[in-house]
């Protein structure tokens, strides 16, 4: 009894430690960043980025062994009004020119549930990088009905002050907190 108690674990470790993070790529028509930011009171004014590119190196047997690396470019900015989004893109705030891009490389995720984590990374905006909290949930994983492949979903949310990226004008007037909002589909690496 205890021999094959002992050979069951065994087996299990092998299988566990076989098991390996597999490649995703993000689906960059199906994935984008919204964000929101008070201004003055009056409003709440929005903001998205869009065209990733990146990765998640997805461990389903293991979620906390997974890894997120994504990067957009700093001109892909839509703010729905073309005077604010190229005063954003100026070096007043993202600086476009010197920082074309922003990027996001996970550090750290902490499982919290079923479908959720708490994805701790490296953000770096305007050429400043600030570790920062992504609280994740796993919208679905399974086959995509159209492509026939497996395919995965997530959503995110976090805050960031902005002036901690050297975007700090006009603040406190006009919020210094952003929130934002993250959703990307990711399809299996071929």
């Amino acid at each position: 009894m205890k021999s094959t108690l002992i050979a069951a674990l065994l087996a299990a470790t092998a299988t566990v430690a076989s098991a390996a993070p597999e490649k995703y790529t993000l689906d960059s028509s199906h994935s984008q960043i919204v964000f929101q930011y008070n201004h003055l009171g009056f409003s709440t004014t929005w903001g998205m980025f869009s065209g990733f590119e990146g990765e998640i190196m997805f461990d389903a047997e293991a979620p906390a062994d997974s890894s997120v690396t994504v990067e957009f470019p700093t001109a892909s900015l839509i703010t729905g009004w073309d005077e604010r989004t190229t005063h954003f893109l100026t070096a007043d705030f993202f600086d476009a020119e010197a920082a074309p891009a922003v990027s996001f490389v996970s550090t750290g995720i902490e499982v919290t549930g079923d479908k959720t984590a708490n994805i701790t990374g490296d953000l770096t905006i305007n050429g400043v990088t600030k570790a920062i909290v992504l609280d994740t949930v796993m919208n679905q994983m399974g086959d995509h009905p159209m492509a026939g492949k497996p395919w995965v979903g997530f959503n995110a949310t976090t805050t960031v002050l902005r002036s901690e990226f050297d975007m700090g004008m006009y603040a406190p007037y006009v919020s210094d907190e952003v929130a934002i909002q993250i959703s990307i589909e990711a399809m299996k690496a071929e």
